[in-house]
């Protein structure tokens, strides 16, 4: 008991940057790709909003605001879809810079999801990740599955959690209230499913990341835009992945 203690200490406090260099090295080309990609996109949002202020949607501060939340979103996700701890070190700071854009914007129930759930989560998360460790790929976490009782709690809770927090939005006079109403009772849902490493964390952020999509088709922002299609995209990895990881390195679902 005492070695096992030693080597996470050991862990914890000597081989931070090398997990994080080995997570960097397991990105994929088309990983790659997309970051390049939302890069771009990005950026040419700033260089607009700086050439051409009078017609940039969002100020400039908001902009590169904008621009910090769509690489560390990205990179969060990328790490997250391969169970990699360190996705923690990106989503504190997305969550922080991702809430300033959103309440600017009065996406209220997003807004609150990031802010008063998100944020404290990530940290719990991050920690309870970290505790259950793979034996051998110690820079991920065990995946688990949800038994399909489970899975039924899990989609009653969200539909009775979007109707109400509907409600509520349009008290508040929210925008488009229908579809943030149910990407925060979706992401609640899903969040803790992430905290608690099972699999059917990315059903539902594929159902979340397309009311996302379509979120900013109607409120039209390219750079979040393009930022959630890449989430819409790993999300389906990710649940292959985490499937994969749970069928054959946690068959016992500790």
């Amino acid at each position: 008991m005492d070695n096992i203690k030693e080597k996470f200490k050991d862990i914890s406090n000597e081989k931070k940057l090398e997990n994080l260099k080995k997570s960097f090295k397991q990105l994929k080309w088309y990983e790659i790709i997309m970051i390049i990609i939302m890069v771009i996109i990005a950026g040419i949002a700033v260089v607009e909003a700086i050439v051409h202020p009078e017609t940039s949607t969002n100020p400039l501060w908001l902009t590169i605001i904008n621009f910090i939340s769509a690489i560390c979103g990205i990179m969060c996700i990328f790490f997250c879809a391969k169970a990699n701890i360190s996705n923690f070190i990106f989503a504190v700071v997305n969550t922080f810079v991702y809430a300033i854009f959103l309440f600017y914007h009065k996406i209220y129930g997003t807004f609150a999801l990031e802010v008063l759930f998100y944020m404290p989560v990530n940290f719990i998360s991050w920690y309870i990740w970290a505790k259950h460790r793979d034996k051998k790929l110690l820079e991920k976490t065990k995946a688990k599955k949800l038994t399909w009782e489970q899975n039924v709690v899990a989609a009653i809770l969200i539909g009775g959690g979007g109707i109400i927090y509907h409600q509520i939005l349009v008290k508040i006079g929210g925008a488009v209230a229908w579809l943030d109403a149910f990407t925060l009772s979706i992401g609640i849902i899903a969040v803790l499913l992430e905290m608690f490493r099972y699999k059917e964390q990315y059903f539902w952020w594929i159902i979340t990341d397309i009311i996302a999509v379509a979120m900013y088709i109607v409120h039209f922002d390219l750079v979040y835009l393009t930022k959630k299609a890449i989430y819409l995209i790993m999300a389906i990895i990710g649940y292959i992945n985490w499937h994969k990881l749970n069928k054959e390195r946690n068959k016992t679902n500790e």
